[in-house]
């Protein structure tokens, strides 16, 4: 999460504002995807209340903003990698309690007290 480039500003940024120095205009577009070194990064309180400097024309490319920035794809791939990993068999560790099974049954993965156990064949 990107905070709000404003000072003193703890909000998350849900916008990007962009000077065009040559044409005086200040560009606010939805956040982008990286952070650029001069471009500002606005939560939506300070995107909604942007005015320009006199002679300057302001172009807003999204009408308004969301209060709060919806999941980037990189959120939802660290998600989704952090469910896969968690539904992976785990091998069982040398700490952990030794609990006995049945002959031609084997214990394949734990999870807390839950144990998967797999009959061999």
């Amino acid at each position: 999460m990107r905070q709000c480039s404003r000072s003193a500003c703890t909000n998350a940024a849900v916008a990007t504002l962009t000077y065009v120095y040559a044409d005086s205009t200040a560009v606010l577009g939805p956040l982008a995807h990286l952070a650029e070194p001069h471009s500002y990064d606005l939560c939506s309180e300070h995107a909604e209340g942007l005015t320009a400097p006199r002679g300057w024309e302001v172009v807003r490319l999204v009408p308004e903003f969301p209060a709060e920035p919806a999941p980037s794809p990189d959120d939802l791939s660290a998600l989704a990698d952090a469910v896969r990993e968690a539904g992976r068999p785990r091998r069982p560790t040398e700490d952990a309690k030794e609990t006995p099974t049945e002959p031609g049954v084997t214990e394949t993965a734990r999870r807390g007290h839950l144990r998967v156990l797999r009959a061999e064949e």
